[in-house]
C-alpha cells in the first residue's frame, strides 16, 4: 500500500467514525508529516485525495475542516437543506439542459469496455493518449504549443497546485489577484508561501487573464504582455489560471500569457466548467525546467483524475465534441445573463446593474441594511462582494438557473433587496 493511501485511511477512517466531526481542525501538514514519519509530500497526496473525495475542506490561512460529509446529517436532514436553497445564484451549478448527459453516457460506456486498462492505475502523469488530445486541443484553441509530455492531468485545480509547490525551488513568495483565490491561497500556505496580493515582486505570480476578480474582468493585451516582459526580466515565474476563457464574447479574443510568454509561464485549465462541476479534470502544462523536476520525483505522484473519466474525455474531445459543447453552453448562459439582467433593471431601477466582461457574471450594488441571511431565508444562494455603509454588492450569476426560472428567481431576489 502506499504511503499516502495509509494516511488517507487513517483520516478517513477517523471521521466515518465520528471521532473528528465536522468542523474540527485536522493535523497541519508538518505535523501531520511529523507524527507518521512520512514526507510532506505524502501528506499533501492524503489531503488533496481526502479533499477531492469531499471529507476534508482547505480554509484560507487557516488550514484543513473536516467537512461534515460522512455523518453530519442524516439522509432526511439533508434532503430539508438542499430544498432550503431554491435559486442559486453564486455560479456553483450548472445549467442541466447545458449538457447531453445520454451523449457522456455513452463515452464513459466505451471507456467501461475497455477492461484491460481499467485494470491498473492511471499513470501519475495521466493517460498519454488523453494528453495527446489535450496538447492538439490547446495548440489550436489557445495556441499553447506544448508536448504531452509536459502535460499534467489532475482532479482539478488544487491537486495540481499541490504538485507544483512540491516541485519548485528557491520560491518564496506568490502573488493573487486579490483574496478571491481562497483554495490557490491555501495551498501556497500550506507550503510555506509568503501570499501576496497584486505585487508584481512575487516569486511567483499567480493569474487568470480571462477571470482576474470576482467581477470577471479581462486583462488586455497591453498588460499581458506588460507582464510577461516584466516576469521574464525579473526571473520570476507565471502560472496562468486560463480559468472561464471560453465564455469570453463580449470582448475581442486575447492570446494566452502561456503563446506570449519566453518560457517562465505555466498554464492551467479544466474542463468541468465547459462540462459539468461533477467532472473533474484539469491539467496544467509546466515548464521545461519543470518538468524536468517533475520526471526525477514521479515516483512521488499518485493521479488523482478517474481513468474511467480520462478515458470518456479523450474520445469526446477527439471527436470534436468539446468544440460544440462549448458553443452550445457560451450561447446558453451568455443569453441567460442578459435576460436576467434586463428583467433585474426592470425590478430595480435604483440598483446599479452591469454585466462583466466575460458575460457570465452581473454585478448588483443596491441599498440594503438586513443580515445577509436574510437571502438564504428566501431560498437564494448569492456571493456578497462588499456589504458596508447601507450598500449591498452582489456577484451574480444565473447560469444554473432554469430559462423559466429566470423572473422567479429574480422576484426573489429584488424582494429581499427592496422589502
Amino acid at each position: 500500500m502506499k504511503k499516502y493511501i495509509r494516511i488517507y485511511n487513517i483520516i478517513r477512517d477517523m471521521i466515518v467514525s465520528g471521532e473528528l466531526k465536522a468542523g474540527d481542525k485536522i493535523p497541519s501538514v508538518r505535523k501531520a508529516a511529523a507524527t507518521y514519519s512520512v514526507s510532506l509530500t505524502t501528506v499533501q497526496s492524503a489531503y488533496f485525495e481526502l479533499c477531492a473525495d469531499g471529507y476534508i475542506i482547505a480554509q484560507s490561512k487557516s488550514g484543513y475542516y473536516v467537512s461534515g460529509i460522512a455523518h453530519e446529517h442524516t439522509d432526511s436532514e439533508q434532503a430539508d437543506l438542499q430544498n432550503e436553497i431554491k435559486y442559486d445564484l453564486s455560479g456553483g451549478v450548472a445549467d442541466e439542459e447545458s449538457f447531453d448527459f445520454s451523449l457522456w453516457q455513452k463515452y464513459i460506456k466505451n471507456a467501461l469496455r475497455q477492461r484491460d486498462r481499467l485494470l491498473s492505475y492511471s499513470q501519475p502523469k495521466g493517460e498519454y493518449d488523453l494528453r495527446c488530445a489535450i496538447a492538439q486541443y490547446i495548440k489550436e484553441k489557445r495556441n499553447v504549443i506544448t508536448s504531452p509530455h509536459r502535460i499534467i492531468i489532475g482532479a482539478g485545480v488544487q491537486p495540481l497546485l499541490h504538485i507544483l509547490c512540491s516541485i519548485l525551488d528557491n520560491r518564496k513568495s506568490v502573488s493573487f489577484p486579490d483574496k478571491s483565490f481562497a483554495l490557490g491561497m491555501s495551498v501556497f500556505e500550506g507550503y510555506g508561501f509568503d501570499i501576496l496580493t497584486r505585487n508584481k515582486d512575487a516569486d511567483i505570480i499567480y493569474v487568470s487573464p480571462s477571470h482576474m476578480t470576482r467581477w470577471g474582468d479581462v486583462m488586455p493585451i497591453k498588460r499581458r504582455l506588460e507582464l510577461v516582459d516584466y516576469s521574464k526580466k525579473h526571473n520570476s515565474l507565471v502560472i496562468e489560471d486560463d480559468f472561464d476563457n471560453e465564455f469570453l464574447y463580449n470582448v475581442r479574443p486575447t492570446p494566452s500569457l502561456y503563446a506570449l510568454g519566453k518560457g517562465n509561464v505555466i498554464y492551467i485549465s479544466s474542463f468541468s466548467a465547459m462540462l459539468l462541476p461533477g467532472i473533474r479534470v484539469s491539467f496544467m502544462v509546466l515548464t521545461k525546467e519543470l518538468a524536468e523536476e517533475y520526471n526525477k520525483n514521479i515516483h512521488r505522484f499518485a493521479q488523482t483524475a478517474s481513468k474511467t473519466e480520462q478515458i470518456a474525455l479523450c474520445s469526446y474531445i477527439r471527436d470534436g465534441r468539446i468544440q460544440s459543447q462549448t458553443r452550445k453552453i457560451r450561447r446558453i448562459y451568455t443569453a441567460k445573463t442578459k435576460m436576467f439582467a434586463s428583467i433585474l433593471k426592470e425590478l430595480l431601477p435604483k440598483a446599479s446593474i452591469e454585466i462583466g466582461e466575460n458575460t457570465l457574471q452581473i454585478i448588483l450594488v443596491a441599498d440594503f441594511d438586513k443580515p445577509l441571511s436574510e437571502f438564504e431565508k428566501a431560498g437564494l444562494r448569492v456571493f456578497s462582494e462588499n456589504y458596508r455603509d447601507g450598500k449591498i454588492t452582489l456577484v451574480i450569476s444565473p447560469s444554473g438557473i432554469p430559462k423559466s426560472e429566470l423572473e422567479n428567481s429574480a422576484k426573489a431576489l429584488s424582494k429581499v433587496l427592496l422589502e
